[in-house]
């Protein structure tokens, strides 16, 4: 998410209201013990002033705005201790997020304050599956980040749950819970996230889910019904992604009017895109991608403020997920893949992409490139998508973006 031009006044208006005391609910945490509870300190105001919500059934409360970790925090150690201070104590990290620095970066804060880590709710993911490997994730995990557990753990970016999670997986899940190292389990999802989330639903023993989760995403009939079967099974859901930006080319116009709208009414179109996701009470909180302190103060101000979103403020988001809705991808990779002959991960390679058109980090986005099957350069390149493209619900126009995928990470036609 970038921070918005704003006119001078408004510019005020929102430094007013991110450095003064904002409105929001009291925090406290009830139903935790010792190291797992989220502990304010006494000359913590700011903290004082972020809004909790439940986390599923676990009895644990995280606040509804947590900092993401795709980030080198070894050179933000300054923003950690400023989100910290704000009440942003929902910490998200990977093993492999910039290489493992993300992991380092919050681990040398920890070093340097460990009176902290109580304070934090730390979550982590693993891109293993099996018992053996998730135990080495672990255990290289807990060293980097400089503690001997964390709060939530999770499977990486799944895109089906049947025959990756089962007994066995639930096995390992409950010796580790029982040695303290981790205190909740559960998987991030990016594609083919509602069957993902109905599967997780029947299991009935996982903790949280992280999930792609934006205005454009929320009035789909097949999300809305997973979910449902999350929050029954008392699954807490967290929101990624929510901003829901499309990429830089295709997909109709550039949303000035909705921009100007949520201008005049003292809103980023930012932090009107939050707050639509907050509306839902089934979702827990928000991971967001803060890589600046203006970033930071603006998504504070966001969650610490009451004011609701009107009807007139919810048409202009639907319409313009209309208009550009061909220049974003919900994710539902198996919708397309299906009518292809060469089974090319597109829903893949459209996150890639988003890194780098959305969040304009190609690092990331080549890194996660990178890691796609063996030859997918050359495959992007001689696939005939066009079976696909009849398929997608967004109208993509998926042969064109694959090529542009080719180009943009990096790489030239053979």
């Amino acid at each position: 998410m970038k921070a918005e031009k704003t006119p001078q006044s408004s510019r005020r208006q929102f430094l007013k209201k991110a450095c003064g005391a904002g409105v929001g609910m009291a925090a406290g945490v009830s139903g935790l013990s010792r190291a797992w509870a989220i502990t304010p300190t006494g000359d913590d105001t700011d903290a004082a002033e972020m809004p909790l919500r439940p986390f599923g059934n676990s009895g644990v409360k995280v606040p509804i705005l947590g900092l993401g970790g795709s980030l080198n925090f070894l050179n933000r150690q300054l923003l950690l201790g400023q989100a910290l201070k704000m009440g942003v104590r929902y910490w998200d990290t990977a093993d492999n997020y910039s290489g493992g620095r993300s992991e380092e970066g919050i681990g040398a804060y920890f070093s340097k304050h460990p009176e902290d880590r109580k304070r934090v709710f730390l979550v982590t993911k693993t891109g293993a599956t099996s018992p053996e490997g998730m135990e080495r994730s672990l255990e290289d995990s807990l060293k980097r980040l400089k503690t001997d557990h964390v709060d939530l753990y999770l499977l990486h970016g799944l895109s089906r749950v049947a025959g990756v999670i089962d007994d066995v997986t639930r096995g390992w899940v409950e010796k580790t819970k029982a040695d303290g190292r981790i205190r909740l389990f559960g998987f991030s999802t990016h594609r083919n996230m509602a069957a993902c989330l109905a599967q997780a639903g029947r299991l009935g023993w996982l903790d949280g889910i992280m999930l792609t989760y934006n205005y454009r995403l929320m009035a789909d009939e097949d999300m809305t019904r997973a979910v449902d079967a999350c929050v029954r099974a008392g699954i807490g859901l967290i929101a990624m992604k929510t901003q829901g930006r499309a990429f830089s080319f295709g997909g109709g116009g550039r949303g000035e009017e909705l921009v100007q709208h949520f201008l005049d009414r003292g809103l980023t179109k930012h932090q009107a895109r939050l707050k639509a996701v907050w509306e839902n009470s089934q979702i827990s909180g928000i991971c967001s991608h803060m890589d600046n302190m203006t970033i930071l103060k603006e998504n504070v101000t966001a969650a610490r403020d009451r004011t609701l979103l009107g009807d007139r403020d919810r048409r202009l988001l639907k319409r313009h997920a209309r208009r550009t809705a061909s220049a974003y991808c919900a994710g539902c990779g198996d919708i397309c893949e299906s009518r292809l002959d060469d089974p090319v991960p597109v829903a893949d390679v459209m996150r890639c992409l988003m890194y780098a058109h959305s969040y304009n980090d190609y690092q990331m986005a080549r890194e996660a490139f990178a890691r796609l099957p063996s030859g997918i350069r050359s495959r992007l390149l001689q696939t005939d998508f066009s079976a696909a493209e009849q398929l997608c619900p967004q109208r993509i126009a998926i042969g064109k973006v694959m090529r542009r995928a080719a180009e943009d990470l990096g790489y030239s036609p053979v």
